[in-house]
């Protein structure tokens, strides 16, 4: 473990692909969806121990779930908790990060994750977290982790290799293709999954935002003397009143000659969709995966079932479905149509407010 390793924990979304269970006020990142026992921000800090010590943690979220991470992570103090005043898409996140480092510890080397990703084989993965680290310092290199892709899958981003070495120089980005091109992608071989996992050393990702985005590196370094002091809450609120909103990958990793990838197969998913979370989960004769104390299930196959704890449910004639039952709000959905959730929100939100978002 190295002392000027640290991790920053991107942890500022609010998960609306999971609804009814993520809610504005208890997220995607805080919720327990796998049922493992712990949140998704809490094992993710947990994967990064044995490379990271505790108080080089950095998390950045929203200022209204400060509380939310302080209680997921109580090693950590108030000072590691970065608030953003509104969300501003990856790259003012991780500049917010960065400068923060900058001032703190100017050879820093900077692991960025997101707070919400499952990863099955933890010893591989932080096997090649160490390697990547290894690599970014030596050459001063801005580093992404690929990930082999076991299927032709719409909702990730490609990463195209240029030679078949363990870590190699990324020849192209590509965001989510269509159904043929994603087929092409995987049977050509130089396709990996972009798993939105950065490293790098601060000085390397200070240098990209002042060659990439300029505006971006202006404005976060005009208030370097503010971060870690009292003014740094006011600052910060006026940083991202003018900064652009836009993400590391368009801004950075795609203009910048200095990225490289580093692939591998270490059970990783984004967990981004419910369907996600029905792949991975244990499923019976019928294909069905269950989460609830009590189901009784009739003609009912390949379909997700998520009910409260005291809940019983009799599910009949359901073929490819997705149901998640709240205290408050119910949503039964084909499988098929689940990209369609951000609209139902927008529908319960015009009908009733904010009450059930």
């Amino acid at each position: 473990m190295v002392k000027n390793t640290y991790c920053v924990i991107m942890a500022g979304g609010v998960g609306a692909r999971f609804w009814p269970k993520s809610r504005k006020t208890m997220p995607k990142q805080f919720l327990d969806i796998l049922g493992t026992g712990k949140s998704f921000i809490r094992s993710t800090f947990e994967r990064f121990l044995p490379i990271v010590p505790k108080e080089n943690f950095l998390v950045v979220t929203n200022q209204s779930y400060k509380e939310l991470v302080l209680e997921h992570l109580p090693e950590l103090t108030d000072k590691q908790v970065l608030c953003e005043p509104i969300g501003r898409n990856t790259a003012p996140c991780i500049a917010y990060a960065a400068y923060s480092l900058l001032k703190q510890d100017p050879d820093a080397r900077m692991i960025v994750t997101p707070s919400d990703h499952l990863v099955l084989n933890e010893p591989d993965f932080q096997s090649i977290i160490n390697e990547c680290l290894e690599f970014a310092t030596a050459e001063g290199a801005l580093m992404t982790v690929g990930i082999q892709p076991t299927r032709p899958e719409t909702g990730y981003g490609y990463i195209q290799k240029s030679n078949n070495e363990r870590i190699s120089r990324v020849k192209c980005f590509t965001e989510k293709p269509n159904l043929e091109l994603a087929q092409t992608f995987v049977e050509c071989g130089e396709f990996f999954w972009n798993s939105g996992i950065f490293i790098w050393s601060v000085k390397a990702i200070v240098e990209a935002f002042q060659h990439h985005l300029p505006e971006h590196h202006a404005l976060f370094s005009s208030i370097l003397n503010d971060y870690g002091t009292e003014r740094e809450k006011t600052a910060i609120e006026q940083v991202f009143s003018e900064c652009k909103a836009i993400s590391i990958d368009y801004g950075v990793m795609e203009k910048a000659d200095n990225v490289y990838v580093r692939c591998g197969d270490f059970g990783w998913s984004d967990v981004g969709t419910w369907g996600s979370v029905y792949q991975l989960s244990e499923k019976d004769k019928y294909e069905n995966a269950v989460v609830a104390e009590a189901c009784y299930t009739y003609s009912t196959e390949r379909t997700f079932i998520s009910l409260p704890k005291g809940k019983i449910a009799v599910v009949n004639g359901l073929k490819d479905y997705i149901i998640v039952d709240t205290p408050d709000a119910l949503l039964i959905c084909p499988r098929s149509e689940e990209q369609s959730i951000k609209n139902y929100i927008d529908d319960v939100r015009f009908e009733n407010g904010e009450k059930f978002i």
